[in-house]
């Protein structure tokens, strides 16, 4: 199989890299945020912004847009590139996390999962190979396997049924994948995903299959889901140990300059979070010296930038006393300029990272980083 990542540099003095991703709508520099685009957009954000700071990949939800507008629509529009006009890449998350967090409503088998739709109640039933193939009529650049997500806390035995179901499911769905490569000429990835919660020897399990499946990318799922951050930095730094150097590595779910940090310090190569959108339309920004809450009252009158080192059209424009107004009078235009801050905020992190690591300085980067942003 033909290999999607080139890895270019490893930083000296940790496991952090760099690398090149080669998809079918163009190359991916790495290690990469990728913004959620839930519903085929991300959130008060339009394509010639998503452009304007730089980004190539994107993240929408195999879940939501099966059931709104459906498969049926996104096909004949030409996929998630031609109904969304974004002409970069798309990872498509399974649904998996989104059906876990339907726990009332859903039911899990060998076979797949039923669930009531939470639009209109209407009933469902998916399997990994239905879910290859709803991926690959939305022509996603990578898709991600069906999987079964446990939270912070269950037992090892349910952790253990859950992870059997997911590799089972794993199987399938490469199954259903190299099928339709082979018939139809898709071009799209399929990443499996590495479960076990918690538990060390789960984790090696899954890790240990999932890389004898040979597929192009590796993600370690069921993580950042409300466990302690020591708890996350440790089954990190365990799990990505067992993942084989030349796949990428994706941990789905984290999206804050801490976890993004440990992540890359781990040899983690992409990320997504729709927090940087859901914090921004509830008015928190990033800035160097820590998240700034903008609907407090001591920026009614500041007439300085969010932050003074930012280069972003925000930055440049806008005051906090602006933006405070914009915020407090319920404005449209708040949601727009907070999320398109804290996305070109990040992007500027990753930029900032890779040069770190290109230089074998990514350790000191991180520390500086880190010691500043949480000075307050």
């Amino acid at each position: 199989m033909n290999s999607i990542f080139t890895a270019l540099h490893k930083d000296s003095s940790s496991r952090a890299r760099t690398g090149i991703l080669e998809l079918p709508h163009g190359k991916v520099k790495t290690p990469v945020f990728m913004p959620v685009g839930t519903n085929a957009t991300v959130k008060a954000i339009t394509i010639d912004d998503l452009h304007e700071i730089g980004f190539d990949i994107i993240l929408s939800n195999t879940y939501h847009l099966y059931l709104r507008p459906g498969v049926d629509i996104l096909e004949k529009a030409g996929g998630l590139h031609g109904f969304s006009q974004w002409n970069k890449n798309f990872l498509t998350d399974s649904g998996g996390f989104q059906v876990f967090s339907l726990a009332p409503f859903r039911k899990i088998t060998k076979e797949g999962v039923k669930f009531q739709s939470h639009i209109d109640g209407s009933r469902h039933f998916l399997t990994p190979e239905s879910i290859v193939e709803i991926q690959s009529r939305f022509n996603s650049d990578i898709q991600m396997q069906l999987d079964v997500c446990t939270g912070w806390g269950i037992e090892h035995k349910k952790a253990k049924e859950a992870l059997y179901i997911t590799s089972d499911w794993a199987q399938r769905a490469k199954n259903q994948w190299q099928s339709i490569r082979n018939e139809k000429g898709y071009l799209g990835s399929l990443f499996p995903i590495v479960q076990g919660n918690f538990f060390k020897d789960l984790r090696e399990q899954s890790a240990e299959f999932v890389s004898s499946l040979d597929l192009p990318g590796i993600a370690i799922g069921g993580l950042s889901v409300g466990e302690p951050f020591e708890e996350y930095a440790s089954m990190l730094n365990f799990t990505s140990l067992l993942l084989p150097h030349d796949k990428p590595r994706y941990v789905m779910g984290i999206g804050t300059p801490d976890y993004i940090l440990e992540a890359v310090e781990n040899g983690i190569d992409m990320f997504d979070c729709v927090l940087p959108t859901r914090n921004a339309r509830n008015g928190s920004y990033f800035t160097r010296n820590g998240t700034l809450s903008i609907k407090r009252e001591q920026y009614t009158a500041d007439m300085t930038p969010i932050d003074s080192e930012c280069t972003c059209k925000v930055c440049k424009t806008y005051s906090r006393a602006y933006l405070r107004h914009l915020y407090k009078n319920n404005e449209i235009l708040s949601s727009m300029l907070a999320s398109y801050h804290n996305l070109a905020f990040l992007h500027s992190m990753m930029n900032e990272i890779r040069a770190a690591i290109d230089n074998d300085s990514f350790l000191q980067y991180k520390k500086d980083f880190l010691h500043r942003y949480n000075s307050k």
